[in-house]
């Protein structure tokens, strides 16, 4: 196989900067998806059937749905009935916070429910609100217990930000796609794309496997 290295470094620049945009892509989206996927796990788990039947289809909606059909929804339909017009990168980042939230509103939940019932109620014979008790009791017992599922949704999360490209937001993989539009090689664009996001994936485990072990000692 005849492996062009010429038009990898011909690409370098639009490589890193479509890896920083997917790095933003995604850390934006992770912040946004792990703070209304709290949200919508402590909805899901209102005694009320009532008021907790929105937060059910919401998980239902986006879990059950393709991402690629969500990004394209949100890019053509729901962004531009807001603004008027279209952005894919914020189309981009709306898509994967909302589709990330679903599931980390699972995490969440399990994390939750995995915590004995008496540690609330211990809570709230102290005195304590249940707002209080949940945030100062439960959450952090349940959180050291979240971190291998919540890291493994980070790291979908990365991957699945090359859908981002259908879009023509300009992050990795849109790249990798233009350079193998204009030199009709696929190796070269796609391979080195791979490498990129087999390196941002093992970063972040080996940082979460961290953080893991430290929260394992305290």
């Amino acid at each position: 196989m005849d492996f062009r290295w010429d038009i990898i470094a011909e690409y370098a620049p639009f490589f890193l900067k479509g890896t920083l945009l997917t790095i933003g892509l995604s850390v934006a989206s992770i912040l946004i998806g792990t703070v209304l996927g709290l949200f919508i796990g402590l909805g899901k788990m209102m005694r009320n059937k009532l008021y907790a039947l929105p937060f059910k289809w919401y998980i239902n909606f986006f879990r059950g749905t393709p991402l690629m059909v969500q990004i394209l929804l949100v890019h053509f339909a729901v962004v531009p009935s807001f603004l008027g017009t279209t952005n894919a990168i914020f189309a981009a980042i709306v898509a994967l916070s909302l589709n990330s939230a679903a599931y980390v509103a699972e995490i969440f939940r399990a994390g939750i429910q995995s915590i004995d019932r008496g540690q609330m109620e211990a809570a709230r014979s102290l005195g304590m609100t249940h707002g209080q008790a949940m945030r100062n009791v439960i959450l952090p017992q349940a959180f050291k217990r979240m971190i291998p599922p919540l890291g493994n949704e980070f790291i979908v999360l990365i991957k699945d930000s090359s859908l981002a490209a259908l879009i023509a937001a300009p992050e990795l993989m849109y790249w990798g796609r233009a350079m193998q539009g204009q030199y009709m090689r696929p190796w070269e664009p796609y391979l080195t794309a791979a490498v990129i996001y087999l390196v941002l994936t093992l970063s972040l485990s080996f940082l979460l496997n961290r953080l893991e072990r430290r929260l394992a000692t305290e």
